[in-house]
């Protein structure tokens, strides 16, 4: 029986994203900002995961997040794991915290809010219901299930 390996280089510093939901790679590219940055990246997306069937990961090269900017993150993914790694070794594993507000990267679902029809920075409190996150509108008071806020 012959083995097939499937070889990705390991990453000498930077950070791992895994366990992201397959089809919000794409989007945890865009909350982070990493369509157009230098540093290697590396996607993998519908990869086996016994935990969720499917999942995806992200490693970047020589990038390191703040805690403000993988709060984005866990709005999609909000059971993903971050780990930072240094010298080819895994230093740190950060879990992700479901951010209470969200400023100006997402977008109320109602057409009649102020924020459809005005040049205004939208703003939401995050609610979360068990694994279910919602963001209710600072102006309109309505809710947006997160898989339509992005």
């Amino acid at each position: 029986m012959t083995r097939k390996e499937l070889v990705v280089s390991a990453l000498e510093n930077g950070t791992v994203l895994d366990h992201i939901p397959a089809e919000n790679v794409y989007k945890a590219l865009d909350l982070l900002g990493l369509k157009d940055i230098e540093s290697q990246i590396t996607i993998g997306i519908n990869l086996t995961s016994k935990a969720q069937g499917r999942k995806g990961i992200i490693k970047i090269a020589d990038r390191f997040f703040e805690d403000e900017e993988l709060g984005k993150l866990a709005l999609i993914a909000p059971k993903a794991t971050v780990n930072i790694i240094r010298d080819f070794k895994v230093v740190e594993k950060k879990k992700l915290e479901t951010p209470a507000e969200v400023i100006g990267i997402a977008k109320c679902r109602n057409p009649k809010c102020v924020t459809n029809h005005q040049p205004i920075r939208t703003w939401f409190k995050t609610v979360v219901s068990g694994d279910e996150i919602s963001l209710k509108c600072h102006y309109c008071e309505k809710n947006t299930d997160i898989r339509h806020a992005f």
